[in-house]
């Protein structure tokens, strides 16, 4: 199980919770700026976050994914942001899920902060759009896998 996580920390086993998702349809460059904004946040930190992205009350800096992106109020130190909502809808859905996990082992979720967190492409779902004069255009859907590991500060 622990050799499924790009996460190897040989620490105790019994203060860490994890959860995946595998093969999500939501962008990876938007999972990518999102996990790096909440990565070691307390997990109510976190939660408060992504439900204030979902609601497009606070913007995710873009620091790597950022050409052409546009400038956002309330961000500090970075202009350049975006709302990708329907990425941090499955990232909640995902932590959720660890800090259920979590509940589960015993552990205190007062104290449950993000250790890890990361995004990786998984395969492209290949589409096409037929256009004039019998030619098509191919219309892919990107997905994501998504890690999520927990640790009792």
């Amino acid at each position: 199980m622990a050799n499924n996580y790009a996460y190897n920390k040989k620490e105790d086993e019994s203060k860490i919770a994890r959860a995946m998702a595998k093969s999500l349809k939501i962008s990876p460059k938007h999972c990518v700026e999102i996990c790096n904004a909440i990565r070691g946040m307390k997990v109510s930190a976190a939660k408060d976050y992504l439900d204030d992205v979902i609601e497009m009350k606070k913007a995710v800096p873009f620091k790597r994914h950022n050409k052409k992106v546009g400038h956002k109020k309330g961000l500090k130190g970075w202009p350049s942001g975006r709302y990708p909502v329907k990425a941090a809808i499955q990232i909640l859905k995902v932590l959720e899920n660890a800090e259920a996990n979590a509940e589960y082992k015993g552990l205190d979720n007062e104290k449950l902060v993000i250790e890890h967190i990361s995004s990786h492409r998984s395969v492209v779902i290949k589409g096409v759009i037929p256009r004039a004069f019998g030619r098509v255009t191919p219309f892919n859907t990107p997905t994501t896998h998504i890690q999520i590991v927990l640790e009792e500060a």
